[in-house]
């Protein structure tokens, strides 16, 4: 026991030892091609990119390099303090790319809207020594800047894009890393925390979950009950309860959805999505005005219920259609990853086998009806 009691504390230090050097492996505190070395460094798991750094306490400045692959090899990366530490908006920024006459060019840049393209321009840093080298597919940037009020604790955005037209770069894609290219960082101490996404990028998200659930795929399943368990006269009224559960849920999800979406919207001044926001609020008031005529239901026997039959039914594939197209559209818009707009794909899929087999179900046994009542009436 009194063995297992020293060798326990131990055996936890040599894994921590090793988790250690993995970790400070997979940075870089030495460039090589420029004969620099930095003291401190940190890998950046957004864009796989690298951040090194020394700190001079005395001058309150900061020797650094951040490395990153371009989008493209005619694209450009980008890094910068925010001071404000609020996102991408009011960062001072380096931005570096190769110009078409092949050398390399860097130079600040103040990020001050989403809305347009920034151009090069003074910021309120001292940054000098600014330099930057493409190598291995990979551009670096150097640059000595000095803290405001030898001020160690940063906030720090970086990011990566596909185009430069002339001394302005073309818009990054909005990809799971571009949204969270952002964190703090202590260059006295080395403490880095990375962003796991910025509070709209986590909007974004609940927004996308809530319409796919809500509008997507409870009111489909609503859909398939009605149409394919209404046919089978042991399943009465369970089908109804079903469809109208099934319907309620779907929309109350739906509209959570449609909430944060306007949220999303009064939070991004400057950037609409036309079509998208549009289909949303057509979606939004059928499916309303389909919730309401619910109230107005005639029974069986009224002469009325036919047509309300052909409103309701109308308008709820109606529904569905839009709701669909406006999902690939939100797809289109936050670029997730793959895996998520393949597996919603995979969800449309399965339903749509489930409605088709229970189609040609619903044939056949409509024919078999059909069969015997004739061979009934001709008395066979």
């Amino acid at each position: 026991m009194a063995n297992c009691k020293f060798f326990a504390p131990l055996m936890i230090m040599m894994v921590m030892a090793v988790d250690l050097a993995q970790a400070q492996s997979t940075c870089s505190k030495s460039f090589s091609s420029s004969n620099r070395l930095f003291s401190s460094c940190q890998t950046l798991k957004q864009l796989s990119s690298n951040f090194a750094w020394s700190y001079d306490p005395e001058n309150g400045t900061i020797k650094m390099a951040f490395t990153a692959k371009p989008d493209t090899s005619a694209g450009w990366v980008s890094w910068g303090i925010n001071p404000a530490g609020t996102g991408m908006v009011g960062t001072r920024s380096l931005i570096a790319f190769k110009h078409s006459n092949g050398t390399m060019v860097v130079t600040t840049y103040n990020i001050t809207t989403k809305k347009t393209a920034p151009k090069p321009s003074a910021i309120d840093y001292k940054v000098e020594d600014m330099a930057a080298e493409f190598s291995g597919g990979q551009i670096t940037i150097y640059a000595t800047w000095t803290l405001m009020n030898n001020k160690t604790s940063i906030y720090h955005v970086w990011q990566t894009g596909p185009t430069v037209s002339g001394m302005v770069p073309g818009v990054h894609t909005f990809n799971t890393d571009n949204l969270a290219s952002l964190g703090s960082i202590d260059l006295s101490t080395g403490v880095a925390t990375a962003s796991s996404g910025s509070p709209r990028t986590f909007l974004k998200n609940r927004h996308g979950v809530l319409n796919v659930v809500g509008w997507s795929i409870m009111l489909p399943i609503g859909v398939i009950i009605a149409r394919y368990m209404r046919a089978v006269e042991s399943a009465d009224p369970l089908w109804f309860y079903l469809h109208v559960f099934c319907q309620i849920s779907g929309f109350a999800i739906g509209v959570a959805g449609w909430a944060t979406g306007l949220k999303l919207g009064s939070s991004s001044k400057g950037i609409v999505y036309r079509q998208h926001r549009n289909i949303g609020i057509a979606v939004f008031a059928i499916a309303t005005a389909q919730m309401f005529a619910l109230l107005v239901r005639p029974n069986k026997e009224n002469k009325y219920r036919k047509y309300w039959n052909i409103y309701h039914h109308s308008v709820g594939y109606t529904i569905v259609v839009l709701s669909i197209v406006n999902i690939f559209k939100g797809f289109d818009m936050l670029q997730p990853e793959h895996k998520w707009k393949r597996a919603y794909i995979g969800v449309l899929i399965g339903l749509g086998g489930v409605a088709v087999f229970l189609e040609i179900i619903s044939w056949i046994a409509f024919f078999v009806k059909k069969s015997s009542t004739s061979s009934k009436r001709n008395g066979v």
